[in-house]
């Protein structure tokens, strides 16, 4: 089977649908299938090709303004490009309907006549983050809402999300779960003396509330530090704010992925209290890890019904949300850990959704 996926950026890019797009295609093309993947490269002159682990990468240029949007330039090339990226293609599966690039390749390749299989990940919270995307988004979601009508598959990663789509786009989505990485089961939880947080560093993030919590549990006898690691434009504010706070933390970029999941193993507390989420791929890694892990109303109640998790009001007083994670952290050992599927299974769903 031929597939190409198209997705804002791709690795060595962090993000949650980089992560999500990189785990599903090597293991696509491990199992010999012909994968290619269409991504956006901001501030790149010219497109670029390279084989990475058994995957074709086309790197396209984008301009990114604020880390945003990945709108494609070269527009008239770039059709050339696609027409010949999707010549005997099975498959088109395009991720992410925030980013512009995906968006356009799947109607693109519907107006050149793709006759594949079109499947759309949307990884949709439902606005924007600012106030000026928010407006934008007013005007972009009819436009992507073409996308969804065209695809012969809406695929949500969690109840949530499904839900959004149904009351947004009038779609019934298929939900699959995002997976980790196998390595993951094997790793233990061993809690040491820090609370931590992982992802990029917007203000959307709520990693203040976090903090606050943190802060607040110290006066109920769980004295941890706060370690961040990720980066991103609200850096300047955020540190700002935890000075303010008065908790004791450290602040470190995006980290090798073998480093990241020692870290993330001996975290007593991991927390995602995002206002806006799609999934939270982070809190599923500390879900399977066994950390316990304090996620935000309403997209965390998809991972509520796990062991070691607790899905708060973001909005809540951070006194109210600690005396809760005080309770989660002390009953942890107790409960057994969660069950997370791998993105071996994962991609064995994935599968089915490209077959008619």
């Amino acid at each position: 089977m031929r597939v190409v996926y198209a997705a804002p950026t791709y690795h060595p890019h962090v993000g949650g649908v980089e992560y999500v797009v990189k785990a599903v295609a090597e293991r696509l093309a491990k199992r010999g299938h012909e994968v290619v993947v269409l991504a956006g490269e901001p501030n790149a002159e010219r497109p670029a090709e390279e084989e990475v682990s058994g995957v074709h990468v086309v790197r396209w240029p984008t301009w990114t303004p604020g880390g945003a949007y990945h709108v494609p330039r070269h527009r008239a090339r770039l059709e050339e490009a696609l027409r010949e990226l999707l010549r005997g293609a099975d498959v088109l599966h395009v991720h992410s309907i925030h980013a512009i690039l995906p968006v356009w390749a799947g109607l693109k390749a519907r107006e050149l006549g793709f006759r594949g299989r079109l499947v759309a990940s949307t990884h949709y919270h439902g606005t924007g983050h600012t106030p000026l995307r928010r407006a934008l988004w007013a005007l972009w979601r009819r436009y992507a809402a073409r996308l969804v009508k065209a695809a012969d598959v809406v695929h949500a990663a969690s109840a949530y999300e499904a839900k959004l789509l149904e009351e947004h786009f009038a779609v019934r989505p298929t939900v699959v779960e995002h997976g980790v990485d196998e390595d993951v089961a094997e790793v233990q939880w061993t809690p040491r003396d820090y609370a931590m947080y992982s992802g990029r560093l917007e203000k959307y993030k709520n990693v203040e509330k976090l903090a606050a919590v943190v802060k607040a549990l110290s006066r109920l006898g769980h004295k941890l530090r706060l370690e961040i690691y990720g980066e991103g434009p609200h850096r300047p504010s955020l540190e700002k704010a935890l000075r303010r706070i008065g908790v004791d933390y450290s602040i470190y970029g995006f980290q090798p992925r073998r480093r990241y999941l020692e870290k993330l193993a001996g975290a007593a507390l991991f927390g995602l209290l995002s206002t806006h989420e799609a999934y939270g791929q982070t809190a599923n890694e500390a879900n399977a890890i066994g950390v316990p892990t304090l996620v935000a109303k309403p997209w965390g109640e998809h991972f509520a019904a796990r062991p070691r998790t607790l899905a708060v009001d973001p909005h809540e007083d951070a006194e109210k949300i600690a005396k809760k994670a005080a309770r989660l952290i002390e009953e942890a050992p107790r409960q057994p850990r969660p069950r997370v599927p791998t993105w071996s299974q994962t991609v064995d769903t994935y599968l089915k959704l490209y077959t008619p």
